[in-house]
């Protein structure tokens, strides 16, 4: 896959980094989930924002430490 270098400004990156959902998540992955989410709120506006809600309430139990681990995961899956 190719890659290319873009210029930003610093609060731009600021911006982008408070969309980030883990600490390691690169900045293309960060592009491209906005570039989704502005899509779906194009073609379904009532669906984009339980979507937005359903993000945001999710960064907050991230952010407290409510999540379950991939590991806690399979495990009540029985994976």
């Amino acid at each position: 896959m190719d890659t290319t270098t873009i210029k930003v400004h610093e609060d731009t990156k600021l911006g982008l980094d408070q969309f980030r959902e883990y600490g390691n998540e690169s900045y293309d992955e960060v592009i491209k989930k906005i570039i989704y989410i502005v899509k779906t709120c194009k073609k379904q506006p009532e669906l984009s924002q339980e979507t937005i809600f359903a993000i945001e309430k999710a960064r907050e139990r991230i952010k407290i430490g409510k999540f379950l681990t991939e590991e806690e995961a399979k495990k009540r899956l029985g994976l």
